[in-house]
């Protein structure tokens, strides 16, 4: 039997290259890259620049069965790029798994939110993921998968990356006290993907962690973990209540051995000194 193509868009960013890592041993895996040059004598690799190149140019070369959109970079283009994928899904047999995010639900501060909430955002970004979730909406059930993410941790994470140098040059590290949030990182990620695709998944899927932590105490945490450091803590105060930013799976829930914690996220993939 042919192995699946799989064409990930966005595939040399970190979220991106962390599937492209988890899917190129088991399908016939294909990525675009823009600026980091590294990946132009990989034969699998395709140079794609959002704001000059037409997406139809590669999806022509590889015609992908699968394609994860994991796409970063001026929001405009984004939007064209994605109405562009719309048109391909609609002449073709292929599905797309869209990388979104929690900020879909950044308006809804008083508690958590699951697949079949009401997207609304009051960020910029939140308002882009809307856009194109609502593009995807219009296409045949069956044609896609919104992948709703929190924030992602992990070893070279630039979430992990940069708490790991204001430690090291003594810098301030901002933390959210009244900001209730769920987690994932990389590797739970991308094995949750990787299911996903495999048993040919479509609809709304909330992948972060089943339970919530504060802000504050997940970084502290973190920071503990990673050696005995005395931080600088800069605490910033967005309202006085609590407020959440949490995509808690409910209607879409994945099997357990995928699931994941924020303490399991803690323990096993932040790096000890």
């Amino acid at each position: 039997m042919d192995k699946k193509k799989i064409l990930i868009l966005g595939a040399s960013g970190f979220v991106g290259n962390a599937i492209y890592k988890e899917l190129c041993s088991y399908f016939d895996t294909y990525g675009t890259y823009c600026s980091n040059t590294s990946f132009a004598s990989n034969k699998q690799f395709y140079k794609y620049d959002l704001q000059e190149d037409d997406i139809f140019r590669v999806l022509e070369k590889v015609h992908p069965d699968v394609i994860i959109s994991a796409l970063r970079g001026n929001f405009g283009a984004q939007v064209q790029a994605h109405q562009h994928l719309m048109e391909y899904l609609m002449n073709s047999k292929a599905k797309l798994y869209f990388i979104s995010s929690a900020n879909v639900f950044d308006a809804y501060s008083k508690f958590p939110s699951y697949e079949f909430d009401k997207t609304l955002s009051v960020s910029v970004y939140g308002r882009l993921k809307i856009k194109i979730e609502n593009m995807m909406m219009r296409l045949p059930k069956q044609k896609t998968a919104i992948l709703r993410v929190p924030m992602v941790f992990g070893n070279t994470s630039p979430r992990v990356r940069e708490i790991k140098m204001n430690l090291e040059n003594h810098e301030a590290i901002e933390v959210f006290p009244n900001l209730i949030i769920n987690v994932t990182n990389d590797d739970r990620l991308t094995q949750q993907i990787h299911y996903l695709i495999n048993r040919n998944k479509t609809g709304i899927f909330h992948l972060g962690s089943r339970d919530l932590i504060h802000h504050e105490e997940f970084v502290r945490d973190i920071i503990k973990r990673m050696g005995n450091y005395h931080p600088l803590i800069k605490r910033v105060y967005t309202t006085n209540e609590d407020r959440y930013l949490a995509a808690l799976p409910k209607d879409n829930p994945l099997p357990k051995n995928l699931m994941v914690s924020c303490q399991e996220i803690i323990d096993h993939h932040i790096p000890v000194d």
